[in-house]
């Protein structure tokens, strides 16, 4: 009864695993056979639609080398200390993930506005942020900096803090113990929160739309082509933007394995 009892419970999960498998996999390969090589090619040789995919890469990039700057000694002190409203610093590193999108775009718009003194700021600085670059990384830095901040302090905690300890008591500062000691052994999870915070960056849509429709990148640029000519039209920008993200995630998840293994 119990030997049965397990190979119903393998039996579910395998049946509910590939449901899932099917279910993430299959539109995404689906929409890459749908791509015919000459509207590939076209869409390849089009300035006008790659100009976009550029932008995205370039500022999804951008997003998660300041996510990196941001949200590491953030996710340090909150691995490593404990003090008042730690709690609620948590969640609110979180509420970026519950927020709808466009509201997120809506929220960062008043702020940048003249109406506000940040806003004000900004321009009496000189510094542009709707329908700019910056208001482009600035979008996908509030919905995607919770991830690096996740994984990173996920991978602070999991380092004993007696490892610290004994680098001090040999002479050094609690500075150079986190950059000899517990920054390499957190790499491999501060390494997969940056990858995690790239991808989502790169699919960010609803905020940056709010906050910075113009310069188009991808995700705008296919909505756009969507609503103006339909499905079809669209597929192959779809299939570009699939390929270059595909081939980059994966390529960095070699790169984290690779180095794993060694």
């Amino acid at each position: 009864m119990k030997k049965r009892h397990v190979e119903t419970i393998y039996f579910i999960s395998l049946f509910t695993s590939l449901i899932t498998f099917f279910f993430i996999v299959y539109p995404i390969f689906n929409t890459i056979s749908l791509t015919k090589g000459s509207m590939l090619w076209v869409t390849l040789r089009d300035i006008s639609l790659m100009h976009p995919v550029y932008l995205s890469i370039l500022a999804s990039t951008i997003t998660a080398v300041v996510s990196l700057f941001l949200g590491v000694p953030l996710a340090y002190l909150l691995a490593r200390k404990d003090f008042k409203g730690k709690g609620l610093l948590e969640s609110i590193v979180d509420l970026p993930v519950v927020i709808p999108h466009p509201v997120a775009g809506i929220c960062l718009l008043t702020v940048v506005s003249p109406n506000c003194w940040v806003g004000r700021l900004l321009e009496r600085s000189g510094i542009e942020v709707v329908g700019t670059l910056t208001g482009i990384v600035m979008a996908m830095t509030f919905v995607s900096i919770p991830f690096l901040i996740n994984a990173a302090r996920e991978s602070f905690e999991n380092i004993p803090w007696r490892l610290e300890n004994v680098s001090r008591t040999l002479g050094a500062t609690q500075t150079q113990a986190f950059f000899t000691v517990t920054l390499p052994l957190a790499k491999k999870g501060i390494v997969n929160g940056l990858i995690m915070t790239w991808a989502r960056a790169i699919g960010e849509f609803g905020a940056v739309i709010i906050l910075a429709y113009h310069p188009l990148i991808a995700p705008t640029k296919i909505y756009e082509t969507f609503l103006s000519y339909g499905l079809f039209q669209a597929i192959p920008l779809t299939t570009i933007m699939l390929i270059v993200c595909l081939g980059l995630f994966f390529l960095a998840r070699l790169l984290t394995q690779r180095k794993r293994s060694s």
